[in-house]
């Protein structure tokens, strides 16, 4: 699911991919359903290919996606990402992902986290497994 939902630098919230070309992909915002071109000259980058920095490695943001869901279940985050403190932020990010690297991940990259999160679950995207994952699962 990951792999259909895109981020869009300077452009707020998350897309999901509708159809692609060779110049162009068009996306639907997941904040007000709005449907728009993303260009070549866009910078757009996938979900799937995000990572979290952690003291010895990267964590893909799915996995920090699947730990978020542990603690919160189905309910939306309840840090407000716009007002929290930077204690708050990483008071969160230490429940989500204990070993974050405390240097590399800025409060901006928490409260887009948090963001992100939020707005998935509202959109009902909460299957945080990669395809690959699901297809070796199935073939066990």
């Amino acid at each position: 699911m990951l792999e259909k939902i895109l981020a869009i630098s300077g452009k707020p919230g998350l897309y999901k991919l509708i159809s692609g070309s060779k110049r162009m992909v068009v996306v639907e915002s997941l904040i007000d359903g709005k449907r728009i071109p993303a260009y070549t000259t866009d910078r757009v980058i996938s979900l799937s290919d995000i990572a979290m920095y952690t003291e010895e490695t990267e964590v893909p943001l799915n996995e920090v996606f699947m730990n978020i869901q542990k603690i919160y279940g189905e309910n939306p985050i309840e840090v407000d990402y716009k007002k929290a403190s930077e204690k708050e932020l990483h008071d969160f990010m230490a429940k989500a992902l204990p070993e974050y690297d405390r240097d590399r991940v800025h409060n901006s990259d928490i409260k887009k986290l948090i963001q992100w999160y939020n707005l998935l679950l509202k959109n009902n995207l909460t299957d945080f497994a990669l395809e690959e994952e699901e297809k070796s699962e199935e073939n066990m």
